[in-house]
């Protein structure tokens, strides 16, 4: 059985391992105000994704899912959970960076824009300015 809740602060070890497996971003989360999700199968962490709120825009941040858990949904579960929450949050559009999961994101609804179309306090985030390269294709979804 699987279920999706946010995480807790004994989750982090396994998060970052989890990002790490992915190549994913890790080196701020210390001072970073990411709030992460889990989706949990047999008590242990399967997949997370994180955002980061900004103002009205949310930065989604680091959706990854181990390999033993791959093309069961867990995903695409947890984007739908994360925008759920960024609704309730007043956030009205989505922004993500990716170099490898544009075509996932798209059946998601998330378009292509330019980083300069972003509001600046978004490209501001370390996510922006150092941890992701500029050869990663910025997203948006207004929700």
């Amino acid at each position: 059985m699987t279920s999706i809740r946010p995480s807790r602060a004994d989750d982090i070890d396994a998060i970052t391992a989890l990002l790490e497996t992915h190549a994913l971003p890790t080196a701020d989360l210390a001072a970073s105000q990411v709030a992460f999700w889990v989706a949990e199968e047999d008590g242990r962490i399967a997949a997370v994704i994180g955002l980061e709120q900004h103002g009205g825009t949310g930065l989604l941040r680091s959706l990854a899912v181990s390999a033993l858990h791959q093309g069961k949904g867990h995903g695409q579960r947890l984007v739908q959970s994360l925008e759920a929450e960024a609704r309730m949050r007043g956030i009205t559009r989505i922004v993500l960076l990716t170099q490898t999961a544009d075509a996932f994101f798209a059946r998601l609804g998330y378009a292509v824009v330019a980083r300069d179309a972003v509001h600046d306090a978004v490209r501001d985030s370390a996510e922006f300015r150092s941890l992701c390269p500029a050869s990663a294709l910025c997203m948006l979804k207004p929700l």
